[in-house]
């Protein structure tokens, strides 16, 4: 499978618009090689350079989708309207929905991983990762992954 984004690049930076210095929404994505077997997408966007990139000692999680439709090819900018189906998890600020970058120091990494599974998640509800990532053990057919980066700019010279 593919992942890809209009608003960025592998490796690329973040548009603003994306992070809580800006509108906060969602990035347009787009994925591609979904095998036919899949009967589920799940997607989880996290940073796992948090608090500090020099010195990591967590993973943040901004934003987790299960049970997202095999054929949808993706997500509208905004993350909204979910394709049919498709329930969102809770990030770590508590919330069903996208939190966008807002690193308190540096320039961070975030992930964003789509799984393609054999099977639907219908028992979670509102679940965190860790849970998704327990539910979808022995169902990942396939797995693509996208990486942008951000660092704050307020308070830059």
């Amino acid at each position: 499978m593919e992942l890809t984004s209009t608003a960025f690049t592998p490796q690329g930076e973040i548009p603003q618009r994306h992070t809580c210095e800006g509108e906060d929404i969602a990035p347009a994505l787009r994925w591609t090689g979904v095998p036919d077997a899949a009967r589920s997408l799940v997607l989880i966007v996290d940073d796992p350079d948090a608090p500090d990139p020099a010195a990591p000692q967590l993973t943040w999680v901004h934003w987790v989708l299960v049970d997202i439709p095999p054929a949808a090819p993706g997500l509208p900018e905004g993350g909204h309207p979910l394709p049919a189906g498709t329930r969102a998890g809770i990030n770590d600020w508590h919330r069903p929905d996208y939190g966008g970058p807002c690193p308190p120091i540096g320039r961070h990494r975030y992930f964003f991983k789509l799984y393609a599974l054999d099977t639907t998640l219908p028992a979670l509800h509102q679940p965190a990762k860790a849970a998704v990532e327990h539910a979808m053990q022995g169902h990942v057919l396939a797995r693509a992954e996208l990486v942008g980066t951000y660092q704050k700019h307020r308070g830059r010279p």
